[in-house]
């Protein structure tokens, strides 16, 4: 089976923080345990370096847009890969390639009668002598009246045009901007409401998207899908390849979602391979993203596609609510975030994945607290989990010589083997956090047998039931590093180690003879006064 997985692309002018984590880290979920399946999958993703919040950046800090765009897209890089990121290819916006696909698309959709010419009135500012880009027109939503910017409302999701604000002023110098007549081209959206009506009815029966995908969704085929501007007179970005109009560049939001193409092409050429088995029909694909995101994934993303004659559309969108900080809104202007880079240099990366997938924000939005973080640290991952692998491993070590051999109780064995399946289908569905119970569920079932079967007292009574019931307990900890392995890469790797395993797959571990090697302690306990440490330099930190 070929599996598309499509992480959303995060703009490169500023740090990545746990909001975009959470929103992202399902992508590498699925990546993993389909290549455990032994299953075809590409994974990709890029830093988005073309646009207004790059542009924006760069003048701020009087360098160019190039400097901006290096700086965040290696910090990006560096993160993804400290957290274990698994990306078969991960790019860029800025690069010849996507430049090069991306106006290939613009010209296959413009062959195919999907884009036309239209003069319309755009948003001007007469004291900076621009056009604006939408984003940099801020003003009040026509629709909820919350504060917002001219291509998309955060607080209602409608996406907006800058003529649609109320009392407009410029981003760059504060003042209202003027109209004045343009010419652009016009992507035929409305082409496809049907097709998409149909999708959406798809996506229903099969249960396969996020409900807040369905919802959003079906709020905008009910508005009815409009024509929308494909090219922008922008200050970065890929230029229309038409002639006279070379000077414009393609809109962010066509050019950037065919990202997932142009990664797919680089992964081509890199490896030498050929990547159209996963733009066929039959392959399942996954695009992982923030809510935010969702009108470009569910309706924009697949009418290009359609328009292109690829037959390929979304199949499942994995579309997180949003993440909030100490009950309060992530706010990267007032700095109330918790960056990535920084987070890194003090906590276990598998500590920073437990927490984001059993706190997911999947069907509501959800809070990240320091001191639920580390107290589910302290209390899952090492009480639970290390707990069980470290008096089990310690305990052979000591009375075997670090070898273990015996039958496993049957029972156990059935309800290990039974668990590949309940989780697989968990993941594939899209339900992460039940999934990552489910086999907490059996590390506290494996603490729980230890407790009840006192090895230290058989170990003199009965020493051969005293060996079965520790094969039983490592029957359960190998079983369980391989079910977590998707989701503590780190940690599971760590201990295939210490057990001496194969390479991982997504069949039940059935050992009955283990030698043992290297045995540490999984995970380090967290000083509960970092609690009121981190929560001080957050307080600071956004003053």
């Amino acid at each position: 089976m070929n599996i598309f997985i499509g992480g959303a692309w995060p703009y490169a002018n500023g740090s990545l923080h746990l909001g975009h984590i959470a929103a992202l880290l399902p992508g590498d979920i699925l990546a993993r345990y389909y290549r455990l399946k032994g299953e075809h999958v590409l994974y990709v993703s890029g830093s988005d370096c073309n646009g207004t919040p790059i542009s924006i950046r760069a003048k701020q800090e009087g360098v160019s847009i190039e400097d901006i765009a290096n700086r965040f897209h290696q910090e990006f890089e560096e993160s993804f890969s400290k957290l274990g990121f698994s990306y078969d290819t991960y790019s860029r916006t800025d690069l010849p390639q996507h430049h090069e696909v991306v106006q290939q698309i613009f010209l296959e959709l413009l062959e195919n009668g999907y884009i036309h010419k239209r003069e319309i009135e755009q948003t001007y500012c007469d004291f900076d002598r621009q056009f604006l880009p939408d984003r940099y027109v801020e003003g009040i939503c026509p629709n909820c009246g919350q504060p917002s910017r001219g291509d998309q409302c955060d607080h209602c999701s409608s996406i907006l045009d800058p003529l649609d604000l109320l009392e407009r002023k410029c981003k760059i110098c504060g003042n209202e901007p003027t109209t004045k007549t343009t010419e652009h081209f016009y992507f035929s959206l409305s082409s496809f409401q049907k097709e998409m009506e149909n999708r959406v009815e798809l996506a229903k029966e099969n249960k396969q998207w996020r409900e807040n995908a369905i919802h959003l969704t079906d709020r905008y085929l009910k508005e009815g899908l409009h024509d929308r501007a494909v090219s922008r007179d922008l200050p970065n970005g890929v230029s229309v390849p038409v002639e006279g109009y070379e000077q414009k560049k393609i809109y962010v939001w066509i050019e950037a979602v065919a990202g997932y193409y142009s990664a797919s092409k680089r992964w081509a050429t890199e490896t030498n391979q050929s990547d159209a088995a996963f733009w066929e029909k039959e392959t399942v694909s996954y695009y992982v993203h923030g809510k935010d995101n969702i009108p470009f994934h569910s309706i924009i993303w697949p009418s290009i596609l359609s328009g292109i004659g690829k037959g390929v559309h979304p199949t499942h969108i994995i579309s997180n609510e949003y993440l909030t900080l100490e009950k309060k809104k992530l706010s990267t202007s007032k700095n109330w975030a918790v960056w990535v880079p920084t987070m890194l240099e003090s906590y276990d990366p598998d500590s920073i994945r437990y927490f984001l997938t059993e706190n997911a924000p999947e069907n509501r939005d959800a809070d990240f607290s320091w001191r639920e973080f580390i107290l589910s640290h302290n209390s899952e991952l090492l009480g639970a989990y290390g707990n069980l692998v470290n008096r089990t491993l310690k305990f052979i070590e000591k009375s075997f010589e670090s070898h273990i051999s015996g039958e496993i109780d049957k029972t156990i064995k059935e309800k290990v083997s039974s668990k590949y399946e309940e989780i697989g289908l968990d993941i594939e569905q899209g339900h992460f956090k039940e999934a990552i119970q489910s086999i907490f569920e059996m590390i506290r079932f494996g603490n729980k047998y230890f407790d009840t079967k006192q090895p230290w007292r058989t170990l003199h009574e009965d020493r051969e039931d005293c060996q079965n019931v520790l094969l039983t307990c490592v029957h359960i900890i190998s079983n369980s590093a391989q079910l977590l392995a998707p989701f503590l890469p780190f940690s599971s790797e760590k201990l295939r180690g210490m057990l001496e395993l194969a390479p991982y797959s997504w069949q039940p571990i059935e050992k009955v003879s283990y030698q043992l090697s290297d045995i540490n302690p999984l995970f380090e306990r967290i000083d509960l006064k970092q609690i009121e440490i981190e929560l001080e330099k957050l307080k600071l930190n956004s003053l």
